[in-house]
């Protein structure tokens, strides 16, 4: 396939992670990235997530470490391998942003600011939405154990993130964005993305 600029993107507990890095196999000389990114402003990022840093962050705060994250990650990353000729799979990337952002923001008047934060990044080829149900989503999270992060234990936000990410098109209104259901089991979702994709199986 012709290389591109691939995001994953969804809910906490949607199977982005997975799905991306099983595309990420199928696809010859991909690279596989995640947001936030594995740079030194997504390490403090991740930092904030885990609760390591104890001190509050609001929504401004998170936008713009994201958006900061997020120039360093395409300058670094996402933007040297695609001029290599590598297609570039990203676990997340601005929608992200915008939805966790407008969704603890105060109201969504906040959306254009967000926008015009990562008015100057580069755009994905295609951003394929993993669309889960609240309630599926917070049991495979619990499944899957490890460190509750930032975000994961609020069941009305979680439900709020749900409905930003059904009507994503909006908020990147430029962007081809493709949705899919995610409470299929990983073999129907990761055959249903391959399809979209027009990728052939190994």
């Amino acid at each position: 396939m012709t290389p591109k600029f691939i995001v994953l993107e969804g809910i906490d507990g949607c199977g982005s992670t997975t799905q991306a890095r099983l595309l990420a196999e199928a696809i010859p000389n991909s690279l596989l990235t995640r947001e936030p990114s594995d740079g030194p402003v997504g390490k403090l990022i991740r930092q904030i997530l885990t609760r390591q840093i104890e001190r509050p962050f609001d929504w401004r705060s998170m936008g713009l470490l994201f958006a900061a994250d997020r120039v360093d990650h395409v300058m670094n990353e996402i933007e040297p391998a695609l001029n290599e000729g590598r297609t570039v799979i990203s676990d997340r990337y601005d929608l992200s942003s915008l939805t966790y952002q407008l969704a603890t923001s105060p109201d969504e008047s906040s959306g254009k600011w967000l926008v015009t934060l990562n008015s100057k990044v580069r755009r994905p080829d295609v951003t394929v939405i993993l669309d889960v149900d609240a309630g599926v989503a917070a049991k495979r999270r619990a499944f899957r154990g490890g460190i509750v992060e930032l975000f994961e234990d609020d069941p009305l936000l979680q439900r709020r993130l749900v409905e930003l990410y059904s009507r994503a098109e909006q908020l990147v209104p430029d962007d081809l964005v493709l949705h899919l259901d995610g409470n299929q089991s990983l073999e129907m979702v990761q055959r249903a993305i391959n399809e979209m994709l027009d990728v052939k199986a190994a």
